[in-house]
């Protein structure tokens, strides 16, 4: 992410207010979807009706062993920066939806103070669901975003050596290539175990992007395909990745 640097150039006297959204009638999620659009490509934008769906269920009680949380950055009734994120009980791995500041807003730590809330709650999910310690943050990002690189210079993260997809969000829509990268919340990891890998790409589909038969989209097939004959993944190099050429982004 850019380096940090005073505020008050641009942000003024009043900092912004994080929070996370846990009203399906907030009118903030109208704001927060213009900013996603704005910042993403329309083949990895879900609808804004599915986020105020996901807050409906957990408003009736039926979240179990797996919550989704959105965490806004807001000033003078802006929003200016987003997490959002499941925690997976099952495999006790938060994931990261998507990360974005609004471009007036970058460089004054808004990413890092929205990503941390979010992790924060992943932390306070781990315990109340599993009563243990959170394993580790996974999330999916463009091998040309810059973010990649900050990502890879950090001993906790791994980006995983292998070809990952994101799923077609809708009809029409296609794959789309991303990095999955894994951040270990304990002791670093050098290598995850294939077998290991695979849950995590079962769980992610199944549970995150609600496929109900994963097994049936040939992009899926195509991971494990990869995994195939393999023990461990590593982690992809810096040298190996394509010039950064996009905005600093999720």
């Amino acid at each position: 992410m850019p380096r940090f640097r005073k505020c008050v150039p641009v942000l003024g006297t009043s900092l912004p207010t994080v929070r996370e959204v846990v009203d399906s009638t907030d009118p903030v999620l109208t704001k927060v979807h213009d900013l996603i659009r704005r910042t993403f490509p329309p083949d990895e934008l879900v609808r804004r009706h599915e986020w105020r769906d996901s807050l409906r269920e957990r408003e009736a009680g039926l979240w179990s062993d797996s919550r989704w949380h959105l965490v806004v950055a807001e000033r003078k009734g802006r929003v200016i920066g987003v997490a959002s994120g499941t925690y997976l009980g099952n495999i006790n791995i938060g994931t990261v939806g998507y990360l974005a500041v609004s471009p007036k807003a970058r460089g004054f730590g808004i990413g890092p103070r929205v990503r941390a809330k979010l992790r924060t709650l992943f932390r306070q999910d781990a315990r109340e669901i599993r009563g243990t310690t959170l394993a580790a943050v996974i999330g999916e990002v463009r091998r040309d975003n810059p973010w990649l690189r900050a990502l890879i210079r950090s001993e906790r993260v791994l980006a995983l050596n292998f070809k990952y997809f994101q799923p077609r969000l809708r009809a029409g829509d296609r794959p789309v290539p991303l990095v999955l990268y894994y951040e270990g919340i304990g002791r670093p990891r050098q290598r995850l175990a294939a077998a290991e890998v695979r849950r995590i790409l079962y769980s992610t589909w199944r549970r995150i992007y609600r496929i109900p038969r994963p097994m049936t989209r040939p992009s899926f097939r195509w991971m494990l395909q990869d995994l195939e004959g393999r023990k461990y993944i590593g982690e992809i190099r810096a040298r190996d990745l394509p010039p950064a050429t996009r905005s600093p982004r999720h």
